[in-house]
């Protein structure tokens, strides 16, 4: 009889027998949300009026943050991250980077020149902006180019 009573509890309706999967699904999500609000993206406005050059050799920047971005434009304008706001000499380039760069070093950032410039232009005259940063006090700087994997 007791083989009996123990077969009779073992061959009982698997309707009892499940896992609750509501904890796990409301873990994911909250796991989720946890990832995408601290997930930090970088977002550079691109000038539609700059053709960045061509490398076969570059670096993708890790950490977009602290970032002061320029245009220079082919005609040899200056623009600021936003490209409306056209900066006219060195001293308007200093003045633009030193208000950012206090901006930022607020927040405990290291400010960096982001130096976006048309394939034709960019060096002949990124010694302007980069005279304008330093005199800011940024010292570091990054050029922007589009990198071509290799075959």
């Amino acid at each position: 009889m007791p083989v009996s009573k123990l077969r009779s509890a073992a061959h009982k309706d698997d309707d009892e027998l499940h896992v609750d999967m509501s904890p796990m699904i409301d873990m994911v999500f909250l796991l989720l949300i946890f990832f995408i609000i601290n997930a930090t993206a970088i977002i550079v406005t691109t000038d539609p009026d700059v053709e960045p050059p061509v490398a076969d050799q570059g670096d993708p920047q890790e950490d977009g943050r602290g970032r002061i971005v320029i245009n220079v434009r082919e005609d040899g304008t200056f623009t600021a991250e936003d490209f409306n706001t056209i900066l006219e000499d060195v001293n308007a380039i200093s003045e633009y980077v030193q208000e950012l760069r206090l901006q930022f070093e607020q927040q405990g950032l290291q400010p960096r020149l982001h130096l976006r410039g048309d394939k034709d232009t960019v060096f002949r005259h990124s010694r302007t902006a980069i005279r304008g940063a330093a005199s800011a006090g940024v010292d570091q700087v990054i050029f922007a180019v589009y990198v071509v994997p290799p075959p």
